[in-house]
């Protein structure tokens, strides 16, 4: 379980807006979990902002470069 943090930790401190992305990733998942009348349209919706904020990086952060 501490792999998956310390990779979901590392992650997150490249991301620009870390708690935006926390935020919208929560309410995806109560969205998910809540019936609606309309389905799957701001499921879908929802999760496409939470893939948009979680995309944008930090100006100075880039890809670790793997060691050969």
């Amino acid at each position: 379980m501490s792999i998956v943090r310390d990779r979901l930790t590392r992650y997150a401190s490249g991301l620009r807006f870390p708690y935006l992305v926390a935020i919208a990733g929560s309410l995806f998942l109560i969205n998910v979990v809540v019936p609606d009348l309309v389905p799957y349209v701001d499921e879908i919706l929802l999760a496409l902002v939470t893939i948009m904020l979680s995309r944008i990086k930090r100006p100075g952060a880039s890809l670790p470069i793997a060691q050969k």
